[in-house]
């Protein structure tokens, strides 16, 4: 089975392979599968249609049996700004399947850089006092103090793409 990942950021890399290690032979290719949408994904929808988009351009660039997107945002909410993290699972015969993950607010201090128009990633590297922050622990494990990396949170929407995935097919 070929894996076609909508990315080339390690820690969705990682979280890809470790949804998939149970799979006999898997084999995996990371590609700049560009998202569609902004920068800093603002809403649920936004960032679904990016996981969508960066999915179903992986699946069809890399003519694979599975195409994934990850894609990362931030929601409103009436108590401020949530991070928010969305997946999707495309398979080669048109089929998809959508995920969502672990939600945490941000501090004030971050949200004002963001509605300001910044993008978390490197507002992240600047508040943690870090580089790249984005493909290591990410905001989640900033913010949790390592409790949940950001590989460990897109792990968890990978077993529920798969699970989805493997459920439709048994």
């Amino acid at each position: 089975m070929k894996i076609c990942i909508g990315t080339k950021n390690p820690a969705k890399i990682a979280a890809v392979k470790e949804g998939f290690q149970s799979y006999g032979n898997v084999s995996f290719i990371a590609l700049d599968i560009p998202s569609l949408v902004s920068e800093q994904p603002f809403s649920d929808e936004e960032t679904i249609q990016g996981a969508l988009n960066r999915a179903k351009g992986a699946v069809f660039e890399g003519a694979g049996d599975i195409g994934i997107g990850l894609e990362g945002g931030v929601h409103r909410t009436r108590d401020g700004l949530y991070i928010c993290n969305w997946g999707a699972l495309s398979t080669s015969d048109g089929g998809v399947f959508i995920s969502g993950g672990a939600r945490i607010p941000l501090p004030r201090e971050i949200e004002e850089q963001l509605l300001q128009g910044e993008e978390l990633g490197p507002v992240m590297d600047c508040y943690a006092n870090k580089h790249n922050v984005r493909h290591h622990q990410g905001a989640i494990g900033v913010l949790t103090n390592g409790k949940i990396t950001r590989s460990a949170m897109f792990t968890h929407i990978m077993d529920l793409l798969i699970g989805q995935y493997e459920y439709k097919n048994k």
